[in-house]
């Protein structure tokens, strides 16, 4: 049974890399719960637009170096729960999300917090060739090794308004007469940033049932990476041709980084050839009494501003 949130009222929250897509989605959610919360981040101030969502008192922000023994200290004190959102897709992935992820599990244990959720990513692979994957593989045998009562949530790609996934795609759909697609045959399972929130304050209102697992949290629907594409296009009301590339020429473009305004890389084309879909042997947001939403209750509404004449003109017109 889904929770009422009652249980978080008044609970201080530190979360960790707060100031970022997932973390303002998530803070909204916790402080309509009735949440305090503490935002910890490397840049704080990217997360002020939460404060008038909030009541005098109810937020905090903090600067904050998982990295730093200190820094990270200090977050944490005081906190009945935190989350770690902290993650990248480049740099020094293992003090970040590899054995940073212990670190941060294991001070939130000695400080005596009661409730921990860790998140991870669907696709973390301890035997994979692509270090992220295998880095989050790692934080998660480290964060239960430091909190045995920690959860741990792998989430789907998210999706919002303000995502970096789906508006990057838009945007190209927008600028470019034809629309290479990568991996077009991949197959992705896209999550409601809002659902993926709605889980995180489900399980810290009730830390004790769910402490110890681990969930794979997606959408209702599969969708290929051509069927996404094609999707994205309909609601900007474009025709565009999809060039669906294939695996060797995509790898060959991710190989050199040079498509212009897609961030590309031989890491990222990997992960996505790979997919991104729910195993299925695990519970996922049922489990939690949620009921994810489909992209397509969203994708017309949110891509108004990429057809030609904005919110003022009208499919027919964006061509």
């Amino acid at each position: 049974m889904a929770s009422d949130g009652k249980e978080l009222r008044g609970k201080l929250v530190t979360v960790l890399g707060g100031s970022g897509f997932f973390g303002r989605h998530l803070a909204q959610e916790l402080l309509s719960r009735g949440a305090r919360l503490r935002i910890a981040s490397r840049h704080p101030e990217r997360g002020f637009s939460l404060k008038p969502l909030a009541n005098p008192g109810q937020v905090q922000f903090v600067r904050c170096d998982v990295t730093r023994p200190a820094s990270l200290r200090a977050a944490l004190a005081g906190a009945d729960a935190a989350v770690n959102l902290v993650g990248a897709l480049a740099g020094d992935l293992d003090a970040l999300q590899g054995r940073g992820a212990g670190e941060i599990a294991a001070a939130a244990q000695e400080l005596g917090l009661t409730g921990f959720v860790h998140i991870s990513a669907i696709g973390a692979d301890g035997e994979s060739p692509v270090a992220y994957a295998r880095t989050k593989a790692a934080g998660e045998a480290a964060v239960h090794a430091a909190f045995p009562g920690a959860t741990i949530l792998r989430p789907a790609i998210l999706f919002g308004p303000d995502d970096n996934f789906v508006n990057m795609l838009s945007g190209l759909a927008a600028n470019l007469p034809a629309l290479p697609v990568f991996a077009p045959r991949a197959k992705l399972q896209p999550l409601f940033v809002d659902d993926a929130a709605e889980a995180v304050a489900a399980v810290l209102a009730d830390p004790g049932a769910h402490g110890g697992r681990i969930y794979e949290i997606a959408g209702p629907e599969v969708l290929t990476m051509a069927e996404l594409s094609r999707r994205i296009t309909t609601a900007e009301g474009r025709s565009r041709w999809l060039i669906e590339l294939p695996d060797a020429v995509g790898g060959i473009i991710a190989a050199f980084g040079f498509l212009p305004g897609a961030p590309i890389t031989r890491d990222r084309f990997a992960l996505l050839k790979a997919g991104n879909v729910a195993s299925g042997t695990l519970p996922g947001l049922k489990a939690l009494g949620i009921t994810p939403r489909p992209l397509g209750l969203f994708l017309d509404r949110w891509l108004t501003r990429y057809r030609r004449h904005g919110r003022f003109g009208t499919k027919a017109s964006a061509r």
